[in-house]
């Protein structure tokens, strides 16, 4: 049995100056939108590595490299885009080059059987359409901006989450209409929710790179789960829960 842990924006009390770490646990910072997958591959990981187990925290890029930036503790940080990772450069957290790994798009995600009609990105903006979408400083909302743009649509949001999961959940929970979120999402989603693709999603296409950090304790290990992320295992993972793969 594994004891993979998912922890969820507990990164800052994990990063204090004096905390006590477990020599054999591996901590991954992770994008939202990597959960299922990197799941997966973590136990892979720890059946591959007898003595390490994995823990991810998954959240929005965007607030995962504040963390890491204001003293957080990780040894690998994945992104959902190369701008957040270039942020996380740009603070020297990187031990080496970051490497892409895969890539998403966007879809409509709208409730099953996709009662209100919606075919395509202008639908959103009909009127009594509640739309949301993620705020603009996290990479699927610099994905959904540039989608209305390539469109010419206004969306008009009821709301702008931090994380593609919180989007997918307002309609999952009936909150919204349809929410702009990762084909990878939406196909996790199952039932839940029926995908509506649509054309202008090929215009922001967010390609994923990952990265072992400087201040880790573990740097061999966190080296191995960067090449399993990017290695045929991780590859083969990736593609089956609806990334493209290099």
């Amino acid at each position: 049995m594994t004891r993979l842990a998912l922890v969820a924006l507990l990164a800052v009390a994990l990063g204090g100056c004096g905390a006590q770490r477990d020599p054999s646990t591996l901590t991954v910072f992770a994008a939202a939108s990597l959960r299922t997958s990197f799941v997966q591959i973590g136990e892979r990981f720890e059946r591959d590595h007898p003595g390490t187990s994995v823990e991810f925290s998954f959240a929005g890029s965007s607030d995962l490299v504040t963390q890491l930036t204001q003293g957080a503790y990780a040894d690998v940080f994945a992104s959902a885009d190369t701008g957040t990772m270039d942020r996380a450069a740009e603070a020297n957290l990187l031990d080496g080059a970051p490497v892409q790994f895969a890539a998403n798009t966007l879809t409509i995600a709208v409730a099953p059987g996709n009662p209100k009609g919606i075919r395509s990105l202008p639908d959103l903006s009909a009127p009594g359409i509640s739309v949301v979408r993620c705020a603009p400083q996290v990479p699927c909302g610099r994905a959904a901006s540039a989608v209305a743009e390539a469109a010419g649509v206004e969306l008009r949001p009821v709301s702008e989450e931090s994380s593609v999961t919180d989007v997918l959940h307002k309609v999952t929970s009936g909150q919204a209409d349809a929410g702009l979120v990762y084909v990878t999402d939406a196909l996790d989603a199952g039932e839940r929710v029926t995908a509506v693709d649509f054309a202008e999603a090929a215009r922001a296409v967010n390609a994923y790179p990952i990265a072992a950090l400087k201040e880790s304790q573990k740097s061999e290990a966190a080296r191995q789960f960067v090449s399993a992320v990017t290695g045929p295992v991780g590859r083969a993972v990736l593609r089956r829960n609806g990334f493209a793969v290099p």
